[in-house]
């Protein structure tokens, strides 16, 4: 299983975190190229690695129920020993919507699910027996600037969206700008941003536009030499 080596791979080379998705199908490559569900792979992930963080980048919030999705998260982070992310977003592939039967409805309409679903997976967290074992940070994904940005600000412990750095350094100043406006702390909220294999080369703009942590973003056939680049940066 290439994947499998690929996370094993990822682990002995010493990466901080390591991540897969939440959707049904490739969103590039050959549409119906073998594809496998991600809560299940990142489970399996959780049970195989012993030190990296790992995560969803970024879970869809209508496949799930909020409650459903707590309790996954927490038993994934107990799996791991503590080092999970919980990593949502509002979703916005259509082909897994239709082929799996759920309902698309509108990019608003996704996004006030979203909104909603927030609080009771916050809620739910808090009552899960055990608790989880980590912090099992809430990570949201995207950069609305008007919901998903305040939305992150509200709820989330860490955010992630893209490049380029120059819009990266922009949403990034709006999500300060949202928790100036609700009281919290800036420094509260974990700044990710993934990246392309390309864009390791231009690493340090992205850390000067407000990023903390890099991920880059490979695939199959999947190619390390980038990452070890990047972690050779860290490590000096």
């Amino acid at each position: 299983m290439e994947i499998r080596d690929a996370w094993r791979r990822a682990e002995s080379l010493g990466v901080d975190s390591i991540w897969t998705w939440d959707h049904f199908f490739p969103l590039y490559g050959e549409p119906d190229a073998g594809h496998f569900e991600g809560w299940t792979i990142l489970a399996a992930m959780a049970a195989d690695t012993e030190r990296a963080k790992l995560g969803m980048l970024v879970t869809c919030n209508s496949y799930r129920n909020p409650e459903l999705l707590a309790d996954m998260a927490r038993t994934a982070d107990h799996v791991s020993g503590g080092r999970m992310y919980l990593g949502i977003g509002a979703g916005w592939f259509e082909r897994d919507y239709t082929e799996y039967r759920y309902e698309f409805g509108t990019a608003i309409s996704r996004l006030h699910k979203l909104r909603n679903d927030l609080p009771r997976l916050k809620e739910r967290l808090a009552k899960l027996n055990p608790a989880p074992v980590g912090s099992l940070p809430i990570l949201v994904g995207g950069s609305g600037e008007k919901v998903t940005l305040k939305l992150t600000a509200e709820h989330a412990d860490a955010w992630n969206s893209f490049g380029p750095p120059e819009t990266f350094a922009h949403k990034n100043a709006v999500l300060d700008r949202w928790c100036d406006e609700i009281g919290r702390e800036r420094s509260e909220i974990e700044r990710t941003v993934l990246i392309s294999v390309e864009d390791v080369s231009i690493a340090d703009e992205y850390l000067e536009a407000g990023a903390t942590h890099l991920i880059v973003m490979t695939g199959h056939p999947f190619d390390f030499a980038p990452i070890e680049t990047l972690m050779a940066r860290r490590d000096a």
